[in-house]
C-alpha cells in the first residue's frame, strides 16, 4: 500500500485525503490492493460494484439504511395511532430526522476540519460519532455518546435478526422462528468479511430496490384485497398503545446513527447536507402508501399482527417480496454491525493495522456473538422497534446532536470560526439554537418520557404474554 500514490484535495475548509482509485480509508482491506495488481477490466468491474465513495452512493446507504424491517411495522403502529396521527408522525418525524442528521454532518465537518488542521491523516482510520463528540467536547460526552451509540445499533442488529425469522416463517413454517434466527445469525455473521461502507456500493443500490418493490406490493396487494370483513379502524384508544406507535415512527427516522461512518466513506464529504433529507423524502413515498393501505385494508386486526406480512394471502409476489427482505435485512444488519466492527477493531487494537480480511474478519466475529443471544431472548418482532427507539434512537440521534452542536458553538470564539455556519433562511445562530432547544426538549418529553414508557410497558406485556426465549411469537397455531 506504501506504493499507493495520495493526493491532497481541498474539500470546502479542510483537507481530504483520497487514494488514487483505491480504498479510501482503509489500507490493508477491501478490493483495492487486488484491482491494482490485477489487469484495467478487472479494476473497473471492483470499483464498479465494491468501491464506492459519491453522493450517489451515501443518497443509497441512507435510504436503504432507513428502511428495511419498520416498512413492515408501520402498519401495525398506523393500527395504534390512526391514520391521521399515523401521516402527521412519519412527516413530522422525517423533517426531524433531517435535521439531526444535517447537525451530525455540520459537527463531522468541524471536527474534521480542525484535527487535518492538525495534520492529522485519517487514511487508516474511519471516523466515527464517539470521536467527534470527543474531539469537539470530550471525554464525557464521548463515553455518553458511545454508550448510546454501540447499544442502539446493537439493538438494531437485533432487530433485524428477529425480522429475518419472522419473515421467512411465512414461506417456510417447517421450523419455528426460534431455529431461524439461529440459522440468520449464522448468515448474517458473514457481514464481517465486508470492509467498510465503501464496499456497500452495490448492496445500497439493490436493497432499496428490494424494499420499493415490497413496499409497493404491500399497497397494491392492500388495495387488491380490499377492506376485510367487518374491518373496525378505532385507533387511538389508548395512550400506550398510541405513544407505542409514535416511537416506532421515531425509530424509523432515526437510522442515522451510522451517518458519520457514511460521510467518511465519501470521497467528499462536504456534499452530505442535504443527502439524508433527500434520502427521506424517498422514503416517504414508499411508507406513506403501503401503510396507509395496509391500515385502510385491516384496520384494526393489525394490533395483534405486527408483521403485514401476516394477513397477506401467499401468492408469489408475496414470497418475492419475503425473499426481497429477508437479503435487505442481511444488508441492513451489516449497516447496524459495521460501526461496531470498527469500534470492536480500535478496542482491541487491530483497526489500523494492515492486516489480512481473514484475520480482521475473525477479530470481528465476538460482536455477532451477544447479537444473536438477544435475538433469540426477545424476539418481539413490532414492540422492540418501539422500546428501542424511546429509549435510545431519542437520545443517540436527536437529542444529543442537538445539545452536542450548542455546545461546540456555546462560546463566540467557536462561531466565529464555525466551518458551517447555520443557513440565513433560519435565522442565523439564534433560529439554530431555538430549533435544536425544541427538537431536544420535544424527543425528550414525548420520545423518551412518554415513549418510554408506553413502549417499556408494551415490551413488559409481551414478556409476561409469550415469555423470554418464546419459540414461536405470534405464530398461528398449527392444526
Amino acid at each position: 500500500m506504501a506504493s499507493e500514490k495520495v493526493e491532497t484535495v481541498v474539500a470546502g475548509n479542510y483537507v481530504e485525503m483520497e487514494r488514487e482509485g483505491g480504498d479510501g480509508e482503509r489500507g490493508g482491506i477491501g478490493a483495492a490492493g487486488g484491482a491494482a495488481s490485477s489487469g484495467g477490466r478487472s479494476k473497473l468491474v471492483s470499483n464498479l460494484f465494491w468501491h464506492g465513495g459519491s453522493a450517489y452512493d451515501a443518497w443509497f446507504s441512507c435510504s436503504s439504511n432507513q428502511v428495511a424491517q419498520v416498512l413492515l411495522t408501520l402498519p401495525y403502529s398506523f393500527s395504534q395511532l390512526g391514520m391521521a396521527s399515523g401521516i402527521a408522525f412519519q412527516l413530522f418525524y422525517g423533517l426531524m430526522g433531517s435535521w439531526t442528521a444535517y447537525l451530525i454532518s455540520v459537527l463531522y465537518v468541524e471536527y474534521r476540519t480542525r484535527k487535518e488542521r492538525e495534520k492529522v491523516d485519517f487514511r487508516n482510520h474511519v471516523i466515527q460519532w464517539f470521536e467527534v463528540l470527543h474531539g469537539l467536547l470530550g471525554s464525557h460526552w464521548r463515553n455518553v455518546g458511545l454508550f448510546f451509540n454501540c447499544t442502539f445499533l446493537l439493538f438494531g442488529s437485533v432487530i433485524q435478526l428477529i425480522a429475518c425469522a419472522s419473515n421467512i416463517y411465512y414461506i417456510n413454517d417447517s421450523l419455528d422462528k426460534r431455529t431461524w434466527t439461529y440459522i440468520f445469525g449464522a448468515c448474517c455473521a458473514t457481514t464481517v468479511f465486508i470492509p467498510s461502507f465503501h464496499n456497500y456500493r452495490m448492496w445500497s443500490f439493490l436493497g432499496l430496490l428490494m424494499t420499493t418493490y415490497t413496499a409497493w406490493y404491500l399497497t397494491v396487494a392492500a388495495i387488491v384485497h380490499g377492506k376485510a370483513e367487518g374491518v373496525t379502524h378505532s385507533a387511538p384508544t389508548k395512550m400506550v398503545l398510541y405513544f407505542t406507535g409514535a416511537t416506532n415512527i421515531l425509530y424509523t427516522f432515526g437510522g442515522h446513527a451510522v451517518t458519520v461512518e457514511i460521510m467518511h466513506a465519501m470521497w467528499k464529504p462536504q456534499k452530505f447536507k442535504l443527502i439524508y433529507l433527500m434520502a427521506t423524502l424517498y422514503v416517504l413515498t414508499l411508507t406513506l402508501p403501503s401503510a396507509s393501505a395496509m391500515y385502510w385494508a385491516f384496520g384494526d386486526a393489525l394490533l395483534d399482527h405486527s408483521n403485514a406480512f401476516s394477513l397477506l394471502p401467499r401468492t408469489p409476489f408475496r414470497d418475492a417480496a419475503v425473499v426481497l427482505m429477508l437479503i435487505h435485512q442481511f444488508i441492513t444488519f451489516g449497516f447496524a454491525c459495521t460501526p461496531l466492527y470498527f469500534v470492536w477493531e480500535k478496542a482491541i487494537g487491530v483497526h489500523s493495522d494492515k492486516t489480512t480480511v481473514l484475520r480482521r474478519a475473525a477479530a470481528r466475529l465476538p460482536v455477532v456473538a451477544p447479537i444473536w443471544f438477544l435475538a433469540v431472548v426477545f424476539p418481539f418482532f413490532g414492540p422492540i422497534n418501539s422500546t428501542v427507539g424511546s429509549l435510545l434512537v431519542s437520545f443517540t440521534v436527536y437529542i444529543i446532536p442537538a445539545a452536542a452542536y450548542m455546545a461546540v458553538f456555546a462560546s463566540p470564539a467557536a462561531r466565529e470560526g464555525a466551518v458551517e455556519r447555520p443557513p440565513r433562511w433560519l435565522g442565523g445562530w439564534a433560529g439554530m439554537y431555538a430549533l435544536n432547544c425544541f427538537v431536544a426538549a420535544w424527543v425528550l418529553v414525548v420520545g423518551f418520557g412518554f415513549g418510554g414508557w408506553a413502549s417499556t410497558v408494551n415490551f413488559v406485556r409481551q414478556v409476561n404474554t409469550f415469555g423470554l426465549f418464546t419459540k414461536c411469537y405470534q405464530c398461528p397455531p398449527r392444526h
